[in-house]
């Protein structure tokens, strides 16, 4: 039992170090964004379906409450908690349109809209994307490394990329809108 317990936290280190290796820039310029928009008085979207969905609240939660320290409430809005506008889109559109409908009516210039996916290709996380613009943006994706998910494997690609190779889709991006 201890071998096992040892051996995840080895390699939940492993992994987070080839994260910082490989895509160290990407996240700075990432967080740069995000940054940039709270300090313009702009806010962060966030979105993701399933376990994805429970990293985004979790992660705005965080934002407008505090991490680490203490400082005033940022604004981030994860777009997976309003189950009225959920159900309503779904309902009378599309499921692929749930994260859409909600960038285009919450986004403002100067947002950012951060989406989470394991797989990269749900179309629901893809539209939303494709919603704002989001090209040229720091762009991050979840893999499986060994059979277990690395955080955020990050890549930067122009959404033109995408649309030519859909099995490359993006399943973490951070965007301006």
């Amino acid at each position: 039992m201890e071998d096992i317990i040892v051996n995840a936290f080895d390699e939940s280190i492993r992994v987070k170090r080839a994260f910082l290796r490989d895509n160290l820039e990407t996240l700075k310029q990432s967080i740069e964004s995000i940054v940039s928009a709270f300090e313009t008085g702009n806010k962060l979207l966030l979105f993701g379906n399933g376990g994805s969905a429970a990293d985004a609240q979790h992660i705005a939660a965080e934002f407008t409450n505090r991490f680490l320290i203490e400082r005033p409430p940022l604004p981030a809005i994860a777009l997976t908690t309003d189950s009225s506008a959920l159900t309503a889109i779904a309902n009378d559109y599309d499921y692929a349109q749930v994260f859409a409908k909600q960038v285009q009516a919450l986004g403002k210039p100067g947002d950012v809209a951060m989406a989470l996916s394991t797989s990269g290709n749900s179309p629901n996380v893809l539209q939303a994307i494709e919603s704002g613009d989001c090209n040229d943006r720091a762009d991050g994706r979840k893999r499986r490394q060994n059979g277990r998910q690395s955080r955020f494997h990050a890549a930067r690609r122009r959404r033109q990329e995408q649309r030519a190779n859909p099995g490359n889709a993006y399943p973490c991006r951070s965007c301006n809108l």
